[in-house]
């Protein structure tokens, strides 16, 4: 059987353009579980901690928060199935679409209150 590869702290960051400190939060808060220690109390990860931190910084991109995600992340553990963690993502995601549109119609009026306050600027600018 082929051992597992392992990583370093530093080289995980590196492959994941993130910060050891970072994986280390992500640690204490209880998003990353499954961390090893050898010689020395050294951590080194696996395979698996590369593919579930790839997830949090995909989660992180679609502006879940860590709250969310550790709701996730709890929901597995108990389950320990995505058929259970899924229909949760799926509504966290349905949420963050509605307060980005929510933010989309905000900017959209804001951009037409600028506009004719431009415009009443530049009239003012003509008149005198």
């Amino acid at each position: 059987m082929e051992k597992e590869r392992q990583y370093q702290i530093g080289e995980l960051g590196s492959l994941l353009d993130m910060s050891p400190r970072t994986i280390r939060y992500y640690e204490e808060v209880g998003l990353l579980n499954s961390i090893k220690r050898i010689e020395g109390a050294k951590r080194v990860y696996t395979g698996q901690d590369l593919r579930r931190l790839r997830f949090i910084k995909r989660l992180k991109l679609l502006g879940l928060t860590l709250v969310e995600m550790k709701e996730l992340e709890d929901i597995y553990r108990i389950h320990k199935t995505n058929k259970k963690v899924l229909p949760k993502l799926l509504e966290l995601l349905e949420r963050r679409m509605a307060e980005i549109d929510e933010r989309v119609g905000s900017l959209k009026k804001l951009k037409t209150e600028i506009l004719s306050y431009q415009e009443k600027i530049k009239d003012k600018l003509q008149e005198g």
